[in-house]
């Protein structure tokens, strides 16, 4: 596995933004989860929140910097329902309070899961402070978010949740990409024919820079999403040509043991997480039929 690029725990992106890293690195979350303090005055925005597990010592980073910019958060923005970026929300609002007394309280956005989403967070991976809980209030697509130096306008991109939302900072054209657009590595998702949609909005969004929700910072978004496109269409193209050099219908694993015969087996079980998602857009673009476990392409798909 190629290293990753360090990234310091507090750094200065512009004159809006600064990126606090969440304390939490690991296999999925690489260097850690980037969470945003966007906003030149005494109110700020905090654009994700961490982990649970690490919030004591990601809000005593958090804690140093709000100090050092005389300032306090007044809308806490979570791109998604993942535990490692919500997972921080009620340290985030004790910490608030602590230093800004009981009454200050700081708004949490966050989009609505689909009522048809199999993937809602569990007990475990869910805020358990009620204050948080009440004060969720959800996120609607264009909506605005202005504080003193900048203003945030809400992309709904569903693909790698229902409830994802990407920002962009209209004063510096700059996008904050979530898990949608990762700095190193792919990103997965859940929805491949949502998260492909996605990626075009945010083509269409031109930032100049994105800021995602890992790895360092993309410094040229168009290049960056363009080959995440083309690597699914790539991997969709290989699925449809397997399909249609069979004589019968074929299931996910010998579909994967035809595409990734060299790589090592104990990654097919992640692949096939892949191709399943790529035959379930398929599925609804009417290109494959499904019997059972086994998928075939339809004679009226065009190779």
């Amino acid at each position: 596995m190629t290293a990753l690029t360090p990234i310091p725990l507090i750094t200065r992106l512009s004159g809006r933004v600064i990126r606090i890293l969440g304390c939490n690195p690991g296999p999925m979350t690489l260097q850690g989860t980037n969470t945003y303090l966007v906003g030149t005055g005494s109110k700020r925005v905090l654009i994700d929140s961490g982990d649970v597990d690490t919030a004591p010592e990601y809000t005593k980073i958090l804690s140093q910097v709000l100090k050092e910019e005389k300032a306090t958060i007044e809308h806490l923005v979570v791109t998604h329902w993942h535990h490692d970026h919500i997972g921080g929300v009620p340290a985030v609002l004790d910490l608030i309070k602590s230093l800004g007394g009981k009454s200050a309280l700081a708004t949490v956005w966050k989009f609505p899961c689909s009522p048809d989403d199999d993937h809602q967070p569990d007990d475990d991976h869910q805020p358990d402070d009620e204050e948080s809980a009440a004060r969720c209030d959800p996120l609607k697509d264009e909506q605005s978010i202005r504080i003193e130096g900048a203003t945030l306008r809400v992309k709904h991109t569903p693909g790698h949740t229902t409830d994802h939302a990407c920002l962009v900072l209209e004063d510096e054209a700059a996008l904050f990409s979530g898990d949608c657009v990762l700095g190193e590595t792919s990103a997965v998702f859940e929805d491949l024919r949502d998260y492909l949609s996605s990626l075009e909005r945010i083509l269409r969004a031109e930032p100049r820079v994105i800021y995602p929700g890992h790895g360092p910072v993309v410094a040229e978004p168009r290049a960056k999403v363009l080959a995440y496109i083309e690597n699914r269409m790539r991997r969709e193209q290989q699925i449809v040509q397997c399909l249609g050099s069979r004589a019968g219908p074929c299931d996910v694993m010998e579909i994967v043991s035809e595409m990734y015969k060299d790589t090592p087996q104990n990654l097919w079980f992640a692949a096939a997480t892949n191709v399943n998602h790529h035959l379930e857009k398929l599925l609804k673009e009417n290109r494959v039929a499904q019997d059972g476990e086994k998928w075939l392409l339809k004679s009226t798909s065009s190779l």
